[in-house]
């Protein structure tokens, strides 16, 4: 790997993926001063300012919907852009501002900043750019645990290996895959009009320690925290099986990537990657339940609701031969990795992680 940026700045830097990510990037290259941006909205958030501190990362108290946050800055050599309204629901209602003013003006702010100081930009995108109504008319077949994607698909894009780059994105995708998607399109102008130099990685769900996981965005944690805490769970949707599907990518695999993409910007800038645990690295919730059980040796009550949520897809998976044909990168952290590994997390820090979660 080539040598880091000699000052990066995350933002979201004291959230779940951006806090692991200047951890990393502060062992990598500890020559590099590493600057994380938060504004500390999200509970949780907080129980991170100790582990940046104790490994030498600069905290700044900030918010990507200002861009003087951004613009006061001294210059940086690069940019990781992982702020964000990561809910989905949190934009069907009164929070709709909100999801807009962080995920697309927290987003072209942070562009203002990398083209004022030529600065790399690695932009956290989603797999929820992808529409709705195309991905949840996929061919399916139901086994035994999980639904499967047939090979013979309605659209291009799609296949027995997930969910590639060139799926549609015509149609509505939720408010939250909406703003990330306005984003991208903002990324790739910069980078045509202004040569700021960018990547963009869609990552599927991401999950492992330190995600303050709930019921709208991270739900292998949540649903380890509710057996860990005997709490009951419901299966939402398509019958109330517990059937749907989601890949899941280890943070740390996630920071590895980033950090090779850091170093060498050349080599990724105008890439959209799809980046997840892809198909061999996904887990039905059902699937899920039975790992959890394993894991905390707890069963708790779990309730059938047939109707799905809004924006809810059946299955996820992201097809990630497009990213592994530029790169010897692999997730090296399978499904039940990460949830021992969020066990073992959860263990150590169950007060505070209970009460921040409001638990």
């Amino acid at each position: 790997m080539s040598e880091l940026p000699s000052r990066i700045l995350v933002t979201g830097g004291a959230g779940f993926v951006g806090a692991n990510l200047c951890l990393a990037l502060a062992a990598r290259s500890p020559g590099s001063e590493v600057i994380a941006l938060d504004s500390l909205k999200r509970r949780g958030s907080e129980l991170n300012l100790a582990r940046l501190r104790a490994a030498g990362v600069a905290f700044v108290h900030g918010d990507v919907r200002e861009r003087g946050d951004l613009l006061g800055l001294a210059p940086v050599e690069a940019i990781v852009e992982c702020s964000a309204e990561p809910s989905v629901l949190a934009g069907m209602g009164a929070g709709a501002d909100f999801v807009v003013q962080t995920n697309l003006v927290g987003a072209h702010n942070c562009l203002e900043l990398a083209r004022r100081d030529g600065a790399q930009f690695v932009f956290l995108s989603t797999s929820r750019v992808y529409p709705v109504a195309p991905l949840s008319a996929l061919r399916l077949r139901e086994d035994e645990t999980r639904f499967a994607l047939e090979a013979d698909q309605p659209t291009t894009g799609a296949s027995e290996h997930g969910i590639a780059e060139d799926f549609p994105l015509a149609g509505a995708r939720t408010l939250y895959g909406a703003t990330k998607l306005a984003a991208e399109l903002l990324v790739a102008e910069y980078a045509d009009a202004f040569g700021v130099p960018a990547v963009i990685d869609r990552c599927g769900v991401i999950a492992g320690p330190w995600q303050m996981g709930k019921v709208d965005q991270g739900v292998f944690t949540h649903w380890l925290l509710a057996h860990r805490l005997r709490r009951p769970l419901t299966y939402i949707g398509y019958g109330g099986t517990g059937k749907q599907v989601r890949d899941l990518l280890h943070v740390d695999d996630l920071c590895e990537l980033i950090l090779e993409q850091l170093g060498d910007p050349g080599a990724w800038d105008g890439a959209t990657l799809n980046v997840g645990g892809g198909i061999a690295g996904s887990l039905s919730l059902r699937e899920t339940t039975d790992v959890c059980r394993e894991l905390t040796g707890n069963e708790v009550p779990i309730d059938p609701v047939a109707e799905p949520r809004p924006g809810d897809v059946p299955l996820y998976a992201s097809d990630c031969r497009a990213l592994f044909a530029r790169t010897a990168w692999r997730p090296a952290r399978g499904p039940r990795t990460i949830l021992a590994d969020t066990q073992a997390w959860i263990e150590a820090n169950e007060q505070a992680v209970t009460a921040a979660l409001g638990s």
